[in-house]
């Protein structure tokens, strides 16, 4: 999904693991990947991890959660890693909870949530930074169709009411049709390009060509 706010760049990058490049964890062997109009390949490993811990924000199939801590513990953890006092961090990860419907389980622990629950406990945490670009991958894969349906709502309407920009890794073509870009690849090459034209009818286009007929 992109906004018109935020939107990222992968140029001519040839990589092996495509998902790590554009999240800057790894080095693009040529191109550039420009995010907010910071060029990522440019910055020493440092300042790529100061960038992904302020500018960005990660939800991950399996979830990443910390057993032992209960949801707002997790959602708050980045903050306080990152040197914000606990009263901000807690006010700021209740928020996130929040947006996401999950204030009442605040206090439970992982395996006191359902699989739906704990993935949205890992979408408060990606949020909890207020963050330009949303990463996701196989953000679906381990939840049933009921569940997988309720959290492609819930980052559809991030998107559409706060702006979020998410840019999602899937190879269930339910969730890519969900988005407004679909972007093919197959060996590390971008195979296709296509954005959405009138998601009502389910109509797409080529990039290119959906950009000339929104103008």
């Amino acid at each position: 999904m992109t906004t018109t706010q935020t939107t990222a760049m992968v140029d001519n990058v040839r990589p092996t693991d495509p998902d790590a490049i554009i999240e800057a964890v790894d080095v693009v062997d040529s191109g550039r990947i420009s995010v907010e109009g910071v060029d990522l390949s440019t910055m020493s490993d440092d300042k790529k991890t100061e960038h992904r811990a302020k500018r960005m924000g990660f939800v991950f199939q399996f979830y990443n959660l910390l057993p032992v801590l209960s949801a707002v513990e997790n959602v708050e953890l980045p903050l306080l890693v990152s040197g914000v006092s606990a009263k901000e961090a807690r006010k700021k990860a209740t928020d996130a909870l929040d947006i996401v419907h999950l204030v009442p389980w605040a206090e439970h622990k992982p395996a006191e949530l359902s699989g739906g629950q704990r993935q949205r406990v890992t979408i408060a945490r990606a949020l909890v930074n207020e963050p330009a670009i949303v990463w996701g991958d196989e953000p679906t894969g381990d939840l049933d169709s009921t569940n997988a349906t309720e959290i492609m709502d819930l980052l559809v309407d991030l998107n559409e009411t706060q702006n979020q920009t998410f840019v999602l890794v899937t190879h269930d073509q339910g969730i890519a049709q969900r988005t407004r870009r679909i972007i093919h690849m197959q060996d590390g090459q971008i195979i296709s390009d296509d954005r959405v034209v009138d998601a009502k009818a389910g109509i797409w286009a080529p990039a290119e060509q959906a950009k000339t007929e929104a103008v």
